[in-house]
């Protein structure tokens, strides 16, 4: 069966092979301007080793999550009680089997790169959301610590090409301060947040609006590395189609945490933060605006927080968001802003552009022209992250 390629201006063609079967295209780069340097803000990796249960300490290896292979896919956990639900290990079985997927082929993620003409690609972990409810949170914390050390490892055999995306401890702000630290420490750029924060470990619920996060905020606030929040946090689980299902709901949970930033306060409150918003396309961003402009005009005699600026500030002085294909995104790019997005392949996802990436970036080309498509296909990407000193160093 031959790979499909659509036809750049449209969204990928039915019938899309899955990733394992695609092959990178290698043909068709676009003319940019000298010195462009082009960016993939969104890309993932599967944990392939099994680094906890072999970096625990001693007296705590009884207690540390283990990583196999089952059916195809990765799991986290234990025979008895996994952390990834077993359905959603359809949608990684279509990838997992590719050598540059795996966290122990770092050879093969870079081959990659170079096939499909890529300078740098930020590397989101695969399926981790699932293990953000782990309820042992001390085995939680030194999870995520050493997956940072273990992303900061494979960052440092690819320099200046990987750049892995680290965690970090959000329910208590001493484990805040310390695993910001020792991720700043590492040298990693930007950090997963939850979008829903679950709870404490006395079970009280976590309202990221509420005054008892403010020392998790300042301590985000004070550590100067972006926050990145991505969709996939709940899949949908359904008898039929979920993943399609899925993918719908998730192109739409931005908005809750969006609200949050602004209605709830917290930007006004911690002002040098700095967000972005992964995975789930751009043209959200012109109707989450419209509604919260409404909604403030709506509801503004019943506020408890007065915002300090108008709606539409907040997001152009705070955030960033990545897309794939978004034809119409792109056909709303002056109300977004073209330096407010990045261009990603979202490698080696089945919605990724993985096999078509040349012909999504002349989308982009296409759209905007070459000085603007040097900004969203890297150019905002090496800003938003301080990438600045790695370009200069090549």
């Amino acid at each position: 069966m031959s790979q499909r390629i659509p036809v750049h201006g449209s969204l990928p063609p039915q019938g899309l092979l899955p990733p394992k079967d695609r092959r990178p295209q290698t043909e068709g780069e676009l003319a940019l301007p000298a010195g462009s340097i082009i960016v993939s803000a969104d890309d993932h990796l599967s944990l392939s080793q099994d680094i906890w249960y072999e970096r625990f300490p001693a007296h705590m290896k009884d207690r540390a999550p283990r990583v196999w292979l089952e059916d195809g896919s990765f799991q986290f956990g234990s025979r008895e009680r996994p952390v990834i639900p077993r359905q959603f290990s359809l949608a990684l079985r279509q990838f997992e089997s590719m050598p540059g997927c795996q966290s122990g082929r770092i050879e093969a993620r870079i081959a990659y790169l170079d096939a499909e003409g890529i300078d740098k690609s930020l590397v989101f972990p695969n399926a981790i959301q699932a293990f953000f409810s782990y309820p042992d949170f001390e085995v939680r914390e030194l999870c995520l610590r050493i997956y940072n050390e273990y992303i900061a490892e494979l960052q440092a055999r690819a320099p200046g090409r990987f750049y892995g995306v680290g965690l970090i401890n959000w329910w208590d702000a001493k484990g805040t301060r310390r695993t910001l630290a020792e991720l700043k420490a590492l040298g990693l750029k930007t950090f997963l947040l939850p979008m829903k924060a679950g709870v404490r470990p006395d079970g009280e619920i976590i309202d990221w609006t509420s005054s008892a996060m403010t020392e998790v905020w300042s301590e985000i606030e004070e550590a100067g590395i972006p926050v990145s929040h991505h969709i996939g946090e709940a899949p949908q689980l359904t008898q039929y189609n979920f993943l399609p299902i899925g993918f719908l709901y998730n192109a739409g949970t931005f908005r809750e945490m969006f609200g949050r930033y602004i209605f709830g306060g917290i930007i006004d409150r911690h002002p040098r933060l700095k967000i972005g918003w992964y995975e789930g396309g751009i043209n959200w961003v012109v109707s989450a605006l419209q509604d919260a402009e409404h909604a403030y005009a709506s509801f503004r005699t019943t506020c408890n927080w007065e915002l300090e600026h108008d709606v539409e500030y907040y997001w152009r002085h705070h955030m960033h968001a990545s897309f794939m294909l978004d034809p119409l995104g792109l056909e709303m790019i002056d109300r977004i802003g073209a330096d407010k997005v990045m261009w990603a392949v979202d490698y080696p996802h089945s919605e990724s552009t993985f096999g078509y990436s040349r012909s999504s970036r002349r989308q982009v080309f296409d759209s905007v022209g070459p000085e603007l498509a040097r900004e969203i296909l890297g150019g905002n990407a090496i800003r938003l992250l301080n990438l600045q000193e790695a370009v200069q160093r090549q």
